[in-house]
Formats: C-alpha cells, sequence, structure tokens
C-alpha cells in the first residue's frame, strides 16, 4: 500500500475550502478527471456520506465508491474506500490550519491498487492525483469566492 502526502497553503478560510469540498456534484467542473460524481447516501443534515465517483485514470475509466465523515467539520474531512474496480483502498483525508496568509491544507492518501503498476507509474499516477487535490481545488476556490 502506498501513502502520499502532501500540503499547500490556500488564499481561503477552511469553510471556504469546506464548502468546495463537499459540494461533491460540483467536482466534474474543476477536477478534470473526474468524469461523474454522484451522492448514494446523505446524512440527516443533507451532507454526502456515501459518493460514486467515475474517473479517468491511466488511460481508463475507473468506479469507486467513498465514505466521508463530516464529525470534524470544518477542520478535517477523511473518507474511507468502500468499493471499486481497480482498487482495494483508497482512504484519505483533508486537514485545515488556520495560518498567515490563509489555509495550510495538508492531503493524504492510501492507495492500495488490485493488479501491482511498476514503481514509475504508480509516482507518476501520485503526481497527477496531489495535483488535482491541491492545485485544483485552490483554483475552484477562488472562482467561487
Amino acid at each position: 500500500m502506498d501513502v502520499a502526502r502532501q500540503e499547500a497553503t490556500i488564499a481561503a478560510a477552511p469553510e471556504e475550502l469546506w464548502a468546495v469540498l463537499v459540494d461533491f456534484e460540483r467536482y466534474p467542473s474543476w477536477a478534470r478527471d473526474l468524469k461523474h460524481v454522484e451522492v448514494l447516501e446523505r446524512d440527516d443534515e443533507g451532507r454526502g456520506v456515501e459518493v460514486l465517483f467515475r474517473a479517468a485514470a491511466m488511460g481508463r475509466s475507473t468506479t469507486y465508491v467513498l465514505r466521508y465523515d463530516h464529525t470534524e467539520a470544518p477542520n478535517r474531512l477523511p473518507w474511507r474506500f468502500v468499493r471499486g474496480d481497480i482498487m482495494r483502498r483508497l482512504d484519505g483525508e483533508y486537514r485545515f490550519e488556520v495560518v498567515d496568509g490563509g489555509t495550510n491544507v495538508v492531503y493524504e492518501l492510501e492507495v492500495e491498487l488490485i493488479i501491482p503498476l511498476p514503481g514509475f507509474v504508480k509516482r507518476r499516477a501520485e503526481h497527477k492525483i496531489m495535483h488535482t487535490a491541491l492545485d485544483e481545488l485552490r483554483a475552484a476556490v477562488s472562482q467561487s469566492a
């Protein structure tokens, strides 16, 4: 299993970042590799808890379902893998800490694929995922402001 971690400072409050991240249905408008997102289950407050994603991955399409935990809103948004077609695990989280100039965003992801891949392919995929997770989030938050 591979664990990836990256962080960046984004010029926005944690609440602004949180609002973009829990608006799951809008992900395809700012996260380039996501082709379709559907909330399958909501909690009593209407927040997406179980979410289906269809994404472009390594030249093909993949589908997976994640389960989100909103208990530490708006400081932490963790998720756990429920099911998918090419992975056994896709657990992760966003953590937010207010700093001068905005919010430090920490993104962590644990990935275990069904089929082992060469190291250079995994690193390239990891870089692309991290780019989407932080750089495209930064752009989405600035557009929503």
